[in-house]
């Protein structure tokens, strides 16, 4: 397969992990939006939340369960931060593994462009 996520997934392509388990994984992104912004993907391959089924129902719990704990520790939590998940080209999807961006750490403004 060649998904940019699972090569950073199995080691074969290096990246500023900031959170690991045998479910999912989270990295900073490469070309931050703001102050803070970090990925949470599956280790499972899914293209996007139009694949997901009813036995990934457990995976995405633990996905936002990840990505509040995250947003806690870096110190976006209380101010406010925001999570994104691009489904598609036209939706703006670049790479076809599920992912999601949180940013924060600034105002956000809407709309998002």
């Amino acid at each position: 397969m060649d998904c940019v996520f699972c090569k950073i997934i199995d080691g074969e392509i290096p990246s500023k992990i900031i959170y690991e388990d045998e479910d999912v994984i989270a990295f900073d992104d490469v070309d931050p939006q703001a102050p803070i912004h970090f990925l949470v993907i599956p280790k499972k391959h899914i293209k996007s939340l139009d694949e997901l089924s009813e036995s990934d129902s457990s995976l995405i719990g633990k996905i936002f369960l990840t990505i509040k704990m995250i947003a806690r520790e870096k110190g976006i939590a209380e101010n406010g931060y925001r999570v994104v998940h691009n489904i598609g080209e036209d939706g703006g999807q670049s790479v076809a593994h599920m992912h999601f961006h949180v940013l924060g750490g600034r105002s956000l403004q809407w709309p998002p462009g």
